[in-house]
């Protein structure tokens, strides 16, 4: 079911039983909670064109080496990232199909060319 669809029934998400509701929306949580932080969305979105090594991300985002690597720990222990070793450097890509989706929705939203200004950017001088 794509977004802002509804299923069969016309109920959408609201078809599911109380218990499957209670554990879809605890893992939509625990996958937003693990998104909510500037930081692994910036890297998220690097990832979200191809594999980059730990230096590359670095340089993209302006950050030291301890704080992408300590974001980049938390996107592996959530299962949204992946991490392969070619000698000395490491490799991070997507992991989760749930993540890349939701990346490009976000860019859409607030990145792309048709992305509309929130309430907060939209000034009355």
């Amino acid at each position: 079911m794509a977004l802002g669809e509804l299923d069969d029934s016309g109920l959408g998400c609201a078809a599911l039983s109380a218990d499957d509701m209670g554990e879809r929306a605890a893992e939509a949580a625990a996958l937003l909670k693990a998104l909510s932080h500037q930081g692994r969305l910036m890297i998220l979105c690097h990832l979200s064109s191809g594999e980059k090594s730990v230096t590359a991300l670095e340089e993209l985002l302006g950050s030291r080496q301890a704080a992408v690597s300590q974001q980049l720990a938390r996107l592996r222990s959530e299962g949204l990232v992946a991490a392969r070793r070619d000698g000395k450097a490491i490799y991070y890509s997507i992991r989760d199909p749930k993540a890349g989706a939701i990346m490009a929705l976000v860019y859409d939203m607030f990145c792309g060319p048709d992305a509309q200004p929130t309430a907060r950017e939209v000034r009355v001088d």
